[in-house]
């Protein structure tokens, strides 16, 4: 697992989780028997790869300064999400099952966003504050979208 130093690294780290859960989750469509569940893991690979997409655009687009903002201390009294859905049988769970593991590990992004808008407020760093901010409300806004598009999807 890559060193947490910098703000731009947590988006890098950020970006790589989605990458890599949208990778298992392709993979594990494959592998998964119920046609539901298929097309959900389906659905959510190809949502985890455009949210990496749209993390980078943050990791190369922010300012200078929050990237460089240093955080190695902030993160290391958290954890960072973990590659713990390579753990996780998507390939044997159903739909529900697959949501329920999907919203935990993206609460996990969430909470890591939540306390480092905390952290830089508290350090008086705008910028920073600002860049973490739109992200902490792209996760939040995503994982909804995500949800809710995977209601609509339950109730036809």
């Amino acid at each position: 697992m890559m060193q947490i130093e910098t703000l731009r690294d947590v988006l890098h780290r950020t970006k790589a989780f989605h990458q890599q859960l949208g990778m298992c989750l392709s993979q594990c469509a494959e592998e998964n028997t119920d046609d539901r569940a298929q097309m959900l893991l389906n659905y959510l690979a190809n949502h985890e790869g455009n949210l990496a997409d749209v993390i980078n655009g943050f990791a190369v687009s922010s300012d200078e300064n929050a990237l460089n903002t240093w955080c190695y201390e902030w993160v290391n009294k958290l954890a960072i999400v973990h590659d713990e859905y390579n753990d996780v049988p998507f390939a044997k769970l159903n739909a529900a099952q697959i949501m329920s593991v999907i919203v935990a590990q993206h609460q996990q992004v969430l909470s890591l966003y939540r306390y480092l808008v905390s952290q830089v407020s508290q350090a008086v760093i705008p910028s920073a504050e600002e860049m973490l901010a739109s992200v902490y409300s792209l996760e939040q806004r995503e994982i909804m979208s995500m949800v809710q598009s995977v209601n609509r999807f339950r109730d036809m």
